[in-house]
């Protein structure tokens, strides 16, 4: 008899420790309900490179693949009726700065004896303005040679910034025009693409969390993203938004990745998993009803993952209020 009643005080002791310690009082919170959705991997920017000139494609100097900077020379764009041109304004050039040096010497001449008092005012005049003209002659053949050899040099197509070469749809010998594409570069800023039906429109900000799914990542990857551009216009019934993800440069441009997204929020009740107890495939928790412990049947849901570690929705069977003792 001593020794029931003894186990019976420490039984009632022990209980009275979980009852301080291990309890748990439900309450109805408010949670943010994911969708599961495959994002594409994007550049920020998709630039093309274009030629400035026509003529003939000389040398290619890229292909798809590419890793390329800001300033790299791409390709060089050859205009076989530049080199000519620029020939005859140099034999042009010569020709008349022959006639300018004769042109000084006979103004030199001329100056000389008109200071002796035998030479004219009006030949002088004449000397003098012959050689202004065939000055200015010479510096217009000047600056239409500078002219073409810019155009020559235009030839050089340059990379307008840093990033992977995805497509060159020409090739060496390829005859281009002005502002033909010779290739198109997505940038090192990459995100993850979503497209999202357009009821999630009023769900999605930017600056949402976004949960990058961990089976997909590759190493350096993180697993979660924030929404950094939600795009105004929805397109065939959904609507696009771009997520920030650090690490994705070692992905293609195009691959797919599982996200979560938030769709909307409900309420719910959640407890710790430690709290439930299984027997013979009937969920149960235990109530502290004033003095007393009692069983409750309940009806499990989904399980949360929280800060705090798993949590189990609770479908049925508690209320606001209603204390939870750890079994």
């Amino acid at each position: 008899m001593f020794r029931f009643f003894l186990s019976v005080l420490i039984s009632t002791v022990m209980t009275a420790s979980v009852r301080a310690q291990d309890s748990w009082i439900a309450q109805t919170v408010t949670m943010t309900e994911e969708k599961a959705v495959f994002a594409t991997v994007e550049s920020v920017d998709l630039i093309q490179a274009r030629a400035r000139t026509g003529g003939t494609i000389g040398e290619l100097r890229i292909d798809e693949g590419s890793e390329i900077v800001a300033g790299d020379v791409l390709a060089i764009v050859v205009d076989d009726r530049l080199a000519p041109q620029i020939g005859a304004v140099n034999s042009q050039a010569s020709g008349l700065r022959a006639q300018r040096d004769q042109a000084q010497l006979d103004l030199d001449r001329a100056q000389g004896l008109f200071d002796r008092g035998i030479f004219p005012q009006a030949r002088l005049d004449e000397a003098r303005t012959q050689l202004n003209v065939l000055q200015n002659q010479l510096s217009a053949l000047q600056q239409q040679r500078a002219v073409l050899v810019q155009q020559s040099r235009e030839g050089d197509v340059i990379a307008p910034s840093s990033g992977r070469v995805l497509t060159v749809p020409v090739s060496a010998g390829s005859v281009i025009l002005p502002g033909e594409t010779i290739a198109l570069i997505a940038s090192d800023i990459r995100v993850l693409r979503l497209r999202l039906p357009e009821r999630h429109a009023r769900f999605i900000a930017v600056g949402d969390s976004v949960r990058v799914d961990v089976a997909a990542l590759t190493e350096g990857v993180s697993g979660e993203g924030h929404v950094r551009q939600v795009y105004p216009r929805i397109e065939d019934g959904r609507i696009i938004a771009d997520v920030s993800v650090a690490g994705l440069g070692n992905y293609f441009i195009g691959e797919r990745v599982r996200v979560h997204v938030g769709a909307g929020e409900r309420s719910l009740i959640a407890i710790p998993e430690a709290f439930l107890r299984n027997y013979n495939g009937v969920d149960t928790v235990q109530l502290r009803e004033e003095e007393h412990l009692v069983n409750i049947v309940i009806q499990r849901g989904a399980d949360i993952h929280t800060e705090d570690g798993l949590h189990v929705e609770i479908l049925s069977g508690l209320s606001d209020g209603d204390v939870l003792v750890r079994p």
